[in-house]
């Protein structure tokens, strides 16, 4: 991810306005955030944990909704999918009919304010969206803080919260998620070697609402 998605020049609605076109003229669903593998690490640690197929999951920052068509051919059952992106909703809309699962639910919201009824989930995806969110040059600080804020208040206690960040480590994130919730796991990303040195370029972690 790059600064540059928050230059005065980019916006989400006209990045997604083009991949609807795109869908609509070849099919083609767009780019998947981190790639495949890390749809599999998420799927993976949830079939691992024996995490109910009929848990509530929320995917934060849906964007195209690949993530949530896998976890439903993967048998679960109670989707919701959210992005502030009216252009991304429609395009996971067209997705979602596309692959027959109407099963799962998408609306258009700001996970900074947060609707009253989105609410009592599970479990919490983001692959990306805390990442875009802490690029922000307005008020980045306060903005991650909300979003811990809407997290606590969507995430039932026990929930599970799932993370990928290409933007902050480990350590960083503990520390950002540290009022309210535990680290539990930490997921395996491909790692890079540079001057001698191993390093993971994307971060994926496991925490529960406490």
């Amino acid at each position: 991810i790059s600064s540059l998605l928050y230059s005065p020049n980019f916006s989400w609605d006209a990045a997604y306005e083009r991949e609807l076109q795109t869908f609509q003229d070849i099919g083609d669903a767009g780019e998947i955030w981190f790639g495949e593998e890390s749809m599999v690490r998420i799927i993976t640690w949830l079939e691992k944990h024996k995490v109910p197929l009929d848990s509530s999951v929320l995917d934060i920052g849906t964007g195209n909704g690949v993530l949530l068509i896998e976890l439903a051919k993967s048998g679960y059952m109670n989707l919701t999918g959210i992005d502030y992106s009216p252009s991304a909703i429609q395009l996971s809309e067209k997705i979602r009919e596309k692959e027959g699962m109407s099963n799962i639910k998408l609306k258009v919201e700001d996970f900074l304010a947060p609707s009253a009824e989105l609410s009592g989930f599970d479990v919490c995806l983001d692959k990306g969206t805390f990442d875009a969110i802490s690029l922000d040059p307005a008020d980045a600080a306060g903005k991650r803080k909300l979003y811990v804020g809407s997290l606590s208040r969507v995430l039932k206690p026990e929930g599970f919260f799932l993370i990928t960040s290409c933007n902050w480590t480990k350590e960083e994130l503990l520390n950002e998620f540290r009022e309210g919730f535990e680290i539990l796991d930490e997921l395996p990303t491909p790692k890079f070697c540079f001057g001698g040195r191993i390093g993971n370029s994307v971060t994926a972690l496991v925490f529960q609402r406490k």
